[in-house]
């Protein structure tokens, strides 16, 4: 009982709190944007999403409690494995949904395979001072093996997610600094290139000309037509454009203080799709109806876990911890700006939630897990490596 104390003394409340208040707030929102769906089912969803929570919580207790090293030490390498069988499973067994294949049976692997990367090259970059090519190549295996598996569903912007945080890890872990700065420079470049080819190609009036640009874009057709609406907005407003539109118009009609709950027009009047609105528009809903002072409050709370994230990860003095953490920080709140982003213009429209907020079983317990393991960094990284007795007690 005194360790199990002990523990819990040691745990980040104001995280927990932290977390606990965004998944509710998404309990809310989510309740709010169902409550124009047809089907009863459909309504429910918050239910679902609560229900989901309530085992996330528990999953997230147990990995608190559960010493990160021994997880890491026995757990790495084998969820590495098992999800990159998952991936090359869904390519061949999985749902077809939305014009992608990323479902197997009730889950999603893509979601399993961020946190198992994360694990597993924390695991790999444990000892910082790594300046070798071997390690950089390592690193990239790691990374690029999930990542061109995920691509091939295709769901691009979840393999895009897991680039800065590899990068962030390995920049923590100062593997060959000047191959990671290369590397950077070389993606942001081919990134320039796609959007410059896709600019080139809108402006060529030419049909022929610009089927030939198009050729070189490795993209999807799908792909393309949202660079598109990134680049031209106007263009297509009431076509792959619409969902954008509406969704900054209700961003930009919420105000100070929103609409009221249940009261935004854009959902109401059915112009902001139901089959968004509870998942990568979430946050539309939300701006509209809780306002510019709703934003701030969910801001607020997302601080309220990086800040004690990153006080765990300079307090940590093992390496592999502190790279755990820097790891989950960063694929948390890529997810938080790239789902803003996209909602107001920001950058292109991708299907990344917002994190514990936007409707989702997989991903959410996934992030639930994902802070217990950071809790768990933040519980046992002043115990012996191996010993769950309480740093306290008398010898």
């Amino acid at each position: 009982m005194k360790n199990l104390l002990s523990k819990l003394r040691r745990m980040d409340w104001i995280l927990s709190a932290c977390m606990v208040a965004l998944v509710v707030m998404g309990v809310v929102f989510i309740n709010s944007a169902g409550s124009v769906r047809p089907t009863e089912a459909l309504r429910s969803l918050w239910r679902v999403h609560a229900s989901t929570a309530l085992f996330g919580l528990v999953v997230y207790m147990a990995f608190a409690f559960l010493d990160y090293r021994k997880l890491l030490d026995w757990g790495a390498l084998p969820v590495f494995a098992v999800s990159c069988v998952m991936l090359v499973a869904v390519l061949f067994a999985g749902t077809d949904r939305f014009g992608g294949r990323r479902w197997l049976w009730f889950f999603q692997p893509s979601e399993i395979a961020k946190l198992a990367v994360i694990l597993f090259t924390a695991h790999v970059f444990a000892v910082a001072g790594r300046t070798d090519f071997r390690s950089f190549l390592a690193g990239l295996g790691i990374l690029c093996g999930p990542a061109a598996l995920v691509l091939a569903e295709p769901d691009l912007g979840t393999a895009l997610v897991l680039v800065p945080s590899v990068i962030a890890m390995l920049l923590a872990a100062r593997v060959w600094l000047k191959g990671l700065v290369t590397l950077l420079a070389v993606g942001l470049l081919a990134a320039g290139l796609v959007l410059w080819a896709v600019d080139r190609a809108e402006r060529e009036p030419d049909p022929d000309a610009r089927a030939k640009i198009y050729r070189f874009v490795p993209l999807h057709e799908h792909q393309i037509k949202r660079l598109r609406v990134f680049l031209f907005p106007e263009t297509d407003r009431t076509g792959a454009g619409y969902n954008l539109r509406q969704a900054q118009i209700a961003v930009g009609s919420g105000g100070v203080w929103g609409k009221g709950l249940k009261k935004g027009q854009q959902k109401l009047l059915g112009y902001l799709p139901p089959s968004v609105s509870m998942n990568d528009f979430i946050f539309a809903v939300l701006a509209e109806e809780a306002g510019f002072m709703g934003v701030l409050l969910m801001l607020a709370l997302f601080l309220g876990i990086l800040g004690p994230g990153l006080r765990i990860a300079v307090r940590c003095p093992d390496d592999r911890g502190r790279l755990v953490v820097i790891g989950i920080l960063t694929l948390i709140f890529c997810h938080l700006y790239v789902n803003v982003a996209m909602s107001v213009g920001l950058v292109p429209i991708t299907g990344l939630p917002l994190p514990f907020i936007s409707a989702g079983r997989t991903f959410l317990i996934v992030l639930m897990a994902a802070l217990g393991i950071v809790q768990s960094v933040a519980v046992h990284h002043a115990e012996p490596a191996g010993d769950d007795r309480d740093e306290e007690q008398p010898t």
